[in-house]
């Protein structure tokens, strides 16, 4: 199937490298403009209705008029001169805010975009007075605009609502400040706008200068990116009109990861290929580049699958989740990268195949052998002193981990210190004059059982026991919806709602005072942002003891299938374990103890464990693949080890910066959770990468020997008829294909025949017959030795 599909695209590289051009460029535009549309806004959604928070938000819906579509925004309103509010203050303030309902807010077009491919979000805000605080100091007004906040199109049309409010204040001579996530979210990127611009264009200028030093190709350098931008957007699309055809809603931070994670593997499987394409033409300079590129794309194929479906299948584990926005992002991730592998298959080979030698111009590496280098001592260094290097290994992987010792959980609070926004100091002036939740206050929503009307003289009770309860600074008086049938009473905590002492006060003194004090027939839930995230905390505890272990066994079923073994998979397993608790301990380190945030993202531990132990199992993958090939051959282990480690680290060394780029790239979004998960995975695919692809597992290898194979690798014998192909472990196959030794099974690394490094001399065994098969010519024979 693999070869079928790589042999095609090799043979018809124009047909395959059209279709993909206009399907990626036709869905890269789809999946662009109907993004947010398949976005959903917030957390509470993704809550499953037995919370107590999401059967809040559903009273709220139902009888209230809620949506989640309506983002709610405060706006601060004082006197210039800082003096108290008078009465005729207020009656101006309420009267212009009136004046802005009734105003029509126009979406700023971008006249380069067809209207097709926008959506208009001109509207016409609801504004209402709220309060005024008991100083007087401030009066609040809430208003609400429809629209995902991240949406580009729903913020220019907050800056124009903006524009105009402080206008229209401003005449009367009153200042105004805007607060909330909208708010929050839009000047986040605005002071950060050139600064992660200019860290885009960084990482993509690393990428290609990588590429530069490593090819000395411009085309070497500029290609991968060219053609996984257009891999990456065909998936984006996929996954955009997939979630539009279903319904399923994808949560924010989605489109995000998907492109970083589809532009770090893509860019990974084409090093790949390149590294082998390079040794297959300087190994035969006979075949054309098209006949080199079948042969590579068939043997790096079967690899690059493994590696995507060891992907697919740790992130489709989500999809067992309760939490909405894990089962969402699992197989959202897993679909985008069936696309990448997909493309890998079909467009990645079609691209070598057109390009052929010219892949490397104007580099002259082609006309001369790979020498060992750097790559080479540390292969014959690793099996000099492997028990010494595990330990030093463990020690720094330890150490790291132990960071995880009184981790706590994040769910958005604000770090102490951190720079301030104008929305995060227009929440800071609230604060001092009224309780710190009033911006966003608790909800208890109270409906009879039957569905019959609320009596709100009953729910007095109620309210004066809620305002008893430690930590609430003020209880609004019930509201009745219109129906009469669903009543809302409102709790201004003393605590800031996203920090973790509101949630503990919600999920507890509160729910408790209202399940001891709701009228006999009725049924009280708490909502609320704070509520929200208490319940998230619960549901993503739960999901945790489960897609953890099912991740691992599909992880440790795939490799198994792939090494064919008992041992080896166990060992790649605990050493990627270690390293995601490495990982998860520095981010640890330096976000809860060094920048003072309250903890790490409540979902770092998760999408961590998934995309380190996914991600950097590829690396694994490649290095115990290419010790397996060379541990089939005559001579010690050790021997292979090294040799093992020489033809694959340069490979690991380059993808695994190329990954941690990508990531990296997080690392200065305005968002925390996105900088946590940016700085958390870069570190983890360089700790995969340099630390256990390279180092740790290598070293076991070597420890361990080809008792690592058992039980299904057999100790080669003697060489006794001279073809390097050591008795039983490798060979032709039925149809005359090469199997193994230096150009059969082992999809990476160099062609080469032992000589040369460190422990390749004769004692190694003879040298090796080369093979030089196309998988469309399953007939031709090999050209002798070289």
């Amino acid at each position: 199937m693999i070869r079928a599909l790589t042999g095609f695209s090799t043979r018809s590289p124009w047909k395959v490298i059209a279709l993909w051009a206009v399907l990626g460029i036709a869905l890269t535009i789809l999946g662009q403009a109907f993004v947010f549309r398949a976005s959903q806004p917030g957390t509470g959604g993704f809550l499953p209705e037995r919370y107590d928070s999401a059967a809040a938000l559903g009273v709220a819906e139902r009888h209230f008029g809620a949506r989640p579509d309506v983002e709610p925004l405060t706006v601060l309103v004082a006197r210039r001169d800082g003096a108290a509010l008078t009465a005729a203050d207020e009656r101006r303030i309420d009267d212009r805010a009136a004046a802005l309902s009734r105003r029509w807010i126009t979406m700023p077009r971008d006249e380069k975009t067809p209207p097709v491919l926008t959506e208009d979000h001109s509207q016409r805000p609801r504004v209402t007075p709220a309060l005024t605080s008991p100083d007087r100091k401030l009066r609040l007004l809430s208003v609400e605009l429809k629209g995902n906040p991240a949406d580009p199109g729903v913020q220019s049309t907050y800056r124009a609502f903006r524009d105009q409010a402080r206008s229209e204040f401003e005449v009367a001579g009153l200042r105004t400040g805007f607060t909330g996530g909208l708010a929050s979210m839009v000047d986040d990127q605005d002071a950060e706008k050139t600064r992660s611009m200019v860290v885009g264009l960084v990482v993509v200028g690393v990428i290609v200068l990588l590429h530069v030093l490593v090819f000395r190709s411009v085309l070497a350098a500029l290609l991968p990116l060219v053609a996984v931008t257009v891999i990456g957007g065909a998936a984006m699309g996929t996954v955009v009109l997939g979630a539009l055809l279903s319904g399923i809603r994808l949560a924010p931070s989605t489109p995000g990861l998907i492109n970083v994670v589809l532009v770090g593997i893509g860019v990974d499987y084409f090093l790949f290929l390149l590294f082998r394409f390079r040794e297959q033409l300087r190994a035969h300079p006979e075949q054309s580049g098209r006949e080199a590129a079948a042969v590579v794309a068939g043997r790096v194929g079967t690899a690059i699958t493994s590696a995507a479906l060891t992907i697919v299948a740790a992130f489709a584990t989500l999809g067992v989740a309760t939490f909405g926005q894990f089962r969402v992002l699992g197989p959202a991730i897993a679909v985008s990268v069936l696309v990448m592998l997909w493309g890998s298959l079909t467009l990645l080979p079609a691209l070598l195949a057109v390009c052929g030698r010219r892949m490397f111009w104007p580099s002259r590496s082609l006309d001369r052998s790979a020498r060992g280098g750097a790559a080479a001592r540390t292969g014959a260094w690793t099996v000099r002193r492997p028990a010494a290097l595990v330990l030093v290994c463990l020690a720094v992987l330890g150490a790291l981990a132990a960071g995880t010792a009184g981790m706590r959980m994040d769910y958005g609070g604000r770090a102490a210190g951190e720079e301030r926004t104008a929305a995060a100091q227009t929440a800071a002036e609230i604060a001092e004059s009224l309780p710190a939740g009033v911006s966003d206050p608790a909800g208890v929503f109270v409906t009879a059982v039957g569905g019959g009307p609320v009596d709100a003289a009953g729910l007095n009770g109620m309210v004066r026991a809620l305002g008893a309860v430690e930590g609430v600074g003020q209880v609004a008086p019930p509201v009745l919806s219109g129906d009469g049938r669903a009543a809302r009473i409102d709790l201004f905590l003393d605590a800031d709602p996203l920090g973790q002492e509101a949630r503990d006060l919600v999920s507890g003194p509160v729910r408790d005072a209202v399940v001891a004090n709701r009228p006999a027939g009725t049924e009280a839930h708490v909502g609320g942002t704070a509520a929200v995230f208490a319940d998230v905390a619960v549901a993503v505890g739960k999901d945790l003891k489960v897609v953890f272990p099912v991740a691992a066994v599909l992880i440790a079923v795939i490799l198994f299938l792939l090494l064919r073994s008992l041992l080896a998979p166990v060992v790649l397993m605990l050493a990627v374990g270690l390293g995601f608790a490495a990982t998860l301990g520095a981010s640890a380190l330096v976000f809860q103890h060094g920048l003072g945030r309250p903890g790490v993202d409540f979902t770092l531990p998760l999408v961590l464990f998934l995309f380190v132990v996914a991600l950097g199992t590829d690396y694994n993958i490649l290095v115990t693949d290419r010790i397996r090939e060379e541990m089939a051959r005559p001579g010690p282990a050790r021997a292979a080890v090294a040799r093992a480690v020489r033809h694959t680290a340069p490979a690991i060394a380059s993808a695994g910066l190329v990954l941690a780029a990508s990531f990296a790239s997080l690392a200065v979004n305005p968002a925390p959770a996105t900088q946590q998960v940016g700085f958390a995975t870069a570190l983890g695919i360089l700790l995969s990468a340099f630390v256990l692809s390279i180092a740790l597992v290598p070293a076991l290898a070597a420890l361990l020997g080809r008792s690592l194979w058992w039980p299904v690798l057999r100790r080669p014998v003697s060489d006794e008829d001279g073809t390097g192909r050591g008795g039983g472990a490798w060979g032709p196959d039925a149809e005359g294909q090469s199997t193994g030794g230096p150009d059969g099974a082992s999809p990476y690394g160099v062609t080469g025949n032992g000589y040369g490094d460190p422990y390749g001399g004769p004692e190694a065994g003879p040298r090796p017959v080369s093979l030089p098969l196309s998988p469309s010519r399953p007939g031709d024979r090999p050209t002798g030795a070289r």
